[in-house]
């Protein structure tokens, strides 16, 4: 007797199928499936522009170290001192000068002299890790203004500029 409810047991929510045995009734009707979309695309329509606003902010935020990176090996780090003297004094510091172009930062400009370990003067670079030459370009692609007259360097990628000043 106890067999029987068991297999009358296991029988409810199913019906016999096309050739005789047992299926499930499981799945979806259309009408959830069709909300299950609407509701997904709710959520998407919400998300969509959040994502934006996250992925414009962590590329400023990118482009502002790099920029901080550069300007660290043009002017050096005060902060980084070995033996009473500034251990890293940048592009500047070695040279005298800044350099005419951020190219200058990774290879020895022409007419630019070596370091020299005596009089401390001189190329000693590279000054900022070139690492497939993306240092010359912001977060959105856009190549750095670069102006050591006015002692700027500027992205223009962000749509409202980003300026840096050494």
């Amino acid at each position: 007797m106890a067999g029987v409810l068991v297999r009358f047991s296991s029988a409810i929510g199913r019906r016999r199928g096309k050739f005789g045995g047992f299926r499930d009734k499981s799945g979806f009707t259309l009408i959830e499936l069709v909300v299950i979309v609407i509701v997904l695309g709710i959520v998407a329509a919400v998300a969509i522009p959040k994502i934006g606003d996250i992925i414009n902010s962590s590329k400023t935020t990118a482009t502002k170290e790099e920029m901080m990176r550069l300007k660290r090996g043009i002017m050096g780090n005060a902060a980084v001192a070995s033996g009473g003297r500034f251990s890293d004094r940048g592009y500047r510091g070695d040279v005298g000068s800044f350099p005419p172009n951020l190219t200058g930062l990774v290879t020895k400009p022409g007419g630019v002299a070596t370091w020299n370990p005596y009089t401390r003067l001189g190329w000693n670079g590279p000054y900022i890790d070139s690492t497939n030459a993306d240092y010359l370009k912001d977060s959105w692609g856009a190549s750095y203004v670069y102006d050591s007259t006015a002692r700027t360097l500027t992205s223009t990628g962000s749509g409202s500029n980003i300026v840096i000043t050494f």
